[in-house]
């Protein structure tokens, strides 16, 4: 039986924020190092499948880093306009990473 789990039952953090006015990151850190590595070996969070959860295309994401020392996965986007301007739905960018804590992670 495979058992999945979704990442906001692994991940110790899941968060968004601004990266400057252009960019949002988003952070997963993971307590144990056992979790992370489950989330890394699964393929559930890659550049390509950040792309298709946030609907945008891969271009749109800057920077992809699995960070083994700090057990924690991070990717920056694009804004599609500057942090604060016209309609800019979140001026922090801290609403963002919703869609990441219901991702299923496979055993």
């Amino acid at each position: 039986m495979t058992t999945s789990h979704k990442l906001h039952q692994l991940a110790k953090t899941v968060r968004s924020k601004n990266a400057g006015v252009n960019k949002i990151t988003f952070d997963i850190i993971f307590r144990e190092a056992a979790a992370y590595e489950r989330v890394k070996r699964s393929g559930a969070i890659t550049r390509e499948r950040m792309a298709a959860l946030y609907r945008i295309p891969p271009e749109r994401i800057s920077d992809f880093v699995e960070y083994d020392p700090g057990n924690a996965i991070k990717f920056t986007i694009y804004r599609l306009r500057p942090s604060g301007s016209a309609g800019d739905g979140d001026i922090f960018g801290a609403q963002q990473y919703a869609p990441l804590l219901d991702l299923d992670i496979p055993a």
